[in-house]
């Protein structure tokens, strides 16, 4: 079962920017649509972005024009910028098939604050 790792979180002002990776080593990963989803204190976890394997993206109206999601298939690696952050981003950050069909990993912690 692939766990995939998060990674790039951290503190940041309102308005901030940060880039989170996510690396799936040894799973095929080149043939999955990933997505990114965050769960935030005392809220279940919600799907925030996804990316096809031919690279087409959606995102949740809540992050849309603000945050981009990439991917490097070569290096099985998932990228979430985030830019123009605001305190309600505050959130631990998870990334998975678009399906949550893998383990989920540990995430990585985004707050935004003052």
């Amino acid at each position: 079962q692939v766990q995939p790792v998060e990674s790039g979180g951290g503190l940041v002002q309102p308005g901030g920017s940060l880039r989170l990776s996510c690396v799936a080593s040894g799973s095929m990963f080149r043939l999955y649509s990933m997505a990114w989803y965050r769960q935030a204190p005392g809220k279940q976890r919600e799907f925030i972005a996804v990316i096809t394997p031919g690279g087409s993206t959606d995102y949740a109206d809540s992050v849309k024009g603000r945050f981009t999601i990439s991917r490097d298939n070569a290096k099985s690696t998932l990228y979430l910028q985030m830019n123009s952050l605001k305190p309600e981003d505050t959130a631990v950050y998870y990334c998975n098939t678009a399906g949550s069909g893998w383990s989920w990993g540990q995430g990585t912690q985004v707050t935004v604050s003052s």
